[in-house]
C-alpha cells in the first residue's frame, strides 16, 4: 500500500517506519503524501491507541529531499513547504499520542517532523539540527516556530543561524527530546512510554494534548479559560467516575474507553 513506509499495528500501537534508505529517508512529496495518508488512517482506526514514528537504517529523516527541491521555483518551493505544514499540523492534531523514536539523523525536515510529535525519544547515536541556512534557505516545515517553543527563542536562533548539528545528549539537555536510550533499546523504550500512556483515560489524554497545543498559541488568561472549558468533557465522563472510584477503593482503574 505504501512505497516509502512500513506500517504495522501491535498491541494497540501503530508503528510507522519511514523506509527510503537510499535517500536517508529524506522527505519528498510522495513520502509526505503517504505520511498524511497513514496518519489519517491512524486517527480513524479504533484499533490504534498510540503511535510510534521511526526511521529505517541510520537516519530518522535526514531532511527534505534536496534533489527534488533544487529545481523548484519559489512557487513550487512554497507548495512543497505547504504540504509539509499540512503533515506536521496533522500529526499535532491527531488525538492519539504520537512518539518519535529518533534512531539516527534528524536534520532539517527530519527535526521538524520529530518536533511535530508529542514526545521524542532519541537513540544515544541520534543527531539533530536545522542546517537549512547552509543551503541558502530557512526551515520551512514549521521549524522556526516549533523549535523556539521547545528550546526557547535564543537557543532556536543559535541552532538555526549556526546550523550546528547536536548530539542526543545535547538535545536532551536543551529540552528538544524527552528521553534518550541505547540504540538497541530505542523502540522498546518508546513502546514502554506508549503503553504507560495507553493505561490512562483516553478521553483525558486526548483532551490534555489538545489543550496544551491550543493553549501555547493563546495569551495566559485566554489559555486558562480554554483549559477550564476543556476540563468539562473528561470530568463528565465515565472514565472520571472509574478513575476516582478506583483511587478511593485503592485498586487499578479499568477505563472503558480504551
Amino acid at each position: 500500500m505504501y512505497n516509502n513506509l512500513i506500517y504495522e499495528v501491535k498491541d494497540g500501537i501503530a508503528i510507522i517506519t519511514i523506509h527510503r534508505p537510499a535517500a536517508l529517508n529524506a522527505l519528498n512529496c510522495e513520502l509526505m503524501d503517504e505520511l498524511i495518508c497513514v496518519f489519517h488512517e491512524v486517527e480513524s482506526s479504533e484499533d490504534v491507541k498510540a503511535v510510534i514514528l521511526t526511521g529505517e537504517g541510520k537516519a530518522f529523516v535526514a531532511g527534505a529531499d534536496i534533489a527534488e527541491m533544487h529545481g523548484l521555483s519559489a512557487i513550487g518551493g512554497k507548495a512543497m513547504m505547504w504540504k509539509g505544514h499540512v503533515l506536521m499540523n496533522l500529526i499535532e492534531s491527531v488525538e492519539k499520542p504520537v512518539i518519535a523514536a529518533v534512531n539516527g539523523f534528524a536534520l532539517g525536515g527530519g527535526c521538524e517532523l520529530a518536533m511535530a510529535c508529542d514526545i521524542r525519544v532519541a537513540s544515544e547515536k541520534a543527531k539533530f539540527g536545522q542546517p537549512e541556512v547552509n543551503l541558502g534557505i530557512i526551515p520551512g516545515f514549521g521549524g522556526t516556530q516549533r523549535l523556539s517553543r521547545l528550546v526557547g527563542k535564543g537557543m532556536a536562533k543559535y541552532l538555526i543561524m549556526t546550523a550546528e548539528i547536536i548530539s542526543a545528549d545535547e538535545a536532551y539537555r536543551i529540552g528538544l527530546v524527552e528521553k534518550t536510550a541505547p540504540p538497541e533499546e530505542l523502540l522498546e523504550t518508546a513502546e514502554k512510554i506508549a503503553k504507560t500512556i495507553m493505561g490512562k483515560a483516553p478521553i483525558a489524554i486526548a483532551s490534555a494534548k489538545t489543550t496544551i497545543n491550543t493553549g501555547l498559541n493563546l495569551d495566559m488568561p485566554t489559555a486558562s479559560r480554554f483549559e477550564l472549558e476543556s476540563f468539562t468533557a473528561p470530568f463528565s465522563s465515565e472514565d472520571k467516575k472509574e478513575g476516582m472510584g478506583a483511587f478511593l477503593e485503592k485498586r487499578p482503574p479499568e477505563f472503558k474507553n480504551k
